[in-house]
């Protein structure tokens, strides 16, 4: 059989009708064409694709089973190091981690890792009746804290070793940035849903509504009876540019009008969350959120334009998140950057109900200069270039950090100067029994970044309490 040089290519929904919903835009692979993609990995002896994956999938080996049609085998072998495969099918950036190391894409396209992952994961979400079976019980109790992609991995990896595991969660939904962050068109909440509920089955207890730091602190789960503790708490504070105008009503951070939107179902008709709809959009930023954010305020009824100061080239976002983007009809803004918020204000009459709100943005044109620390060139204003671009709403999406309250409320915990729990490489803090992981410790990074933060501390709190 002649080796085909391109993976096959992931079914989507076109892009005019779902600017206009909320369904996933991915379609998935059937089996017949998981099986054809399957048949392109060469099975390398060195495994180059695993050493691109932070929970270290055994990829060529779960890929062999699909090859032989044996889906639910493939899931088996995914599951040992993943506890979120449907999750990571649809979101890790593949294309700069395992299908990097991928032999087949030195000559050709890499294997689609990350869709045979997801169809995999689909295919038992869809076909399995059993529930996973609880490990006999080992005697230690463990407490996390967030239930976002490094707490669910850290949780999942301890149960199943036996350990009694709380997670504790400060919204009402278990996910974490999964369920607040990620809009339902590229991960459909019951795909969470499905994946906490594995874990509940192994035995893993979650407590919504609980805000540690505040309900609880960290030294009580201690006196709870838990004998470590894992931090994977995010980076849930947003960060602003400090420009003027910030403080105007339609001003949101990506953080509050994603969560609106994801968390509290803004988009459906029934539901009374207040968020801006329609009228003109623009959001700050470049990155994955800058585009969820902007395809999101797309979905609500809105042109949206994406303001950035430096070139396409330099876009951070997942490249198959910026196509999409484009596809849909969203307007790329380039080597521009926002210098001040406008708002409307009538002096001769304060009860205006226009006063206050978002007219537009006055913006620089910018050009590219010397690289900065990061080895990206900075972009440098060009004088004289001022102009305004109309708005109704404003999303700023240039990062976020982890939130002070942990740190705050825990005597002893040493901190960066970017507010991340300072940890060694095994997760362990300052503290004794405290380990921390994920955008908690490194600011906002990817899932399986995130991920791999879970696994490498959950294998370091089971050496810990096995001595």
């Amino acid at each position: 059989m002649a080796l085909d040089p391109k993976k096959h290519e992931m079914p989507v929904q076109d892009a005019v009708v779902r600017g206009k919903n909320f369904d996933e835009v991915a379609l998935g692979y059937t089996k017949e064409v998981a099986i054809a993609e399957a048949q392109r990995c060469l099975n390398c002896k060195n495994r180059p694709c695993v050493s691109g994956c932070p929970v270290n999938i055994s990829i060529p080996e779960f890929i062999a089973e699909i090859k032989k049609g044996e889906f639910e085998e493939a899931y088996r072998i995914i599951n040992k190091t993943s506890s979120l495969p449907a999750v990571c099918g649809r979101v890790c950036p593949q294309e700069t981690q395992c299908e990097s190391k991928c032999t087949l894409g030195i000559k050709y396209e890499s294997v689609g890792i990350g869709r045979l992952e997801r169809f995999v994961a689909d295919w038992h979400n869809e076909h399995a009746t059993e529930k996973p079976a609880k490990p006999a019980p080992n005697g230690h109790k463990v407490a996390i804290v967030g239930s976002g992609p490094s707490g669910l991995t850290c949780a999942g990896d301890l149960a199943k070793k036996g350990y009694a595991v709380t997670v504790y969660e400060a919204l009402h939904t278990a996910g974490g940035v999964l369920v607040y962050g990620i809009p339902e068109f590229r991960l459909p909440k019951k795909i969470v849903a499905k994946e906490v509920q594995t874990l509940k089955d192994l035995g893993v207890d979650f407590q919504e509504n609980v805000v540690i730091g505040k309900t609880l602190t960290i030294d009580e789960l201690f006196e709870m009876g838990n004998e470590a503790v894992f931090v994977g708490s995010g980076a849930g504070l947003p960060r602003f540019q400090g420009i003027p105008g910030e403080s105007l009503k339609g001003v949101y951070s990506a953080n509050e009008f994603l969560t609106r939107s994801n968390l509290m179902k803004a988009y459906r008709d029934v539901n009374d969350t207040p968020i801006m709809k329609g009228g003109k959009v623009i959001v700050s930023g470049g990155g994955n959120v800058a585009m969820d954010a902007a395809r999101t305020a797309l979905r609500l009824g809105a042109e949206v334009h994406i303001v950035y100061r430096r070139s396409m080239a330099e876009l951070p976002a997942r490249k198959e998140e910026v196509e999409h983007a484009e596809e849909e009809g969203i307007h790329f803004d380039i080597l521009t950057d926002i210098k001040e918020i406008l708002g409307f204000h009538n002096p001769d009459d304060p009860r205006d109900e226009r006063n206050g709100f978002v007219t537009g943005v006055r913006c620089v044109k910018t050009q590219l200069g010397e690289p900065d620390e990061k080895g990206r060139r900075r972009p440098v204003d060009i004088p004289g270039s001022d102009f305004v671009l109309e708005a109704d709403t404003v999303v700023i999406a240039i990062g976020t950090s982890p939130n002070p309250l942990i740190k705050d409320t825990t005597p002893g915990l040493e901190i960066n100067s970017h507010g991340g729990i300072i940890v060694n490489e095994d997760g362990l803090t300052s503290r004794k029994g405290i380990y921390a992981g994920g955008d908690a410790v490194t600011g906002a990074a990817t899932v399986i970044s995130a991920m791999g933060a879970g696994k490498t501390a959950a294998a370091a709190i089971d050496e810990y309490l096995s001595k």
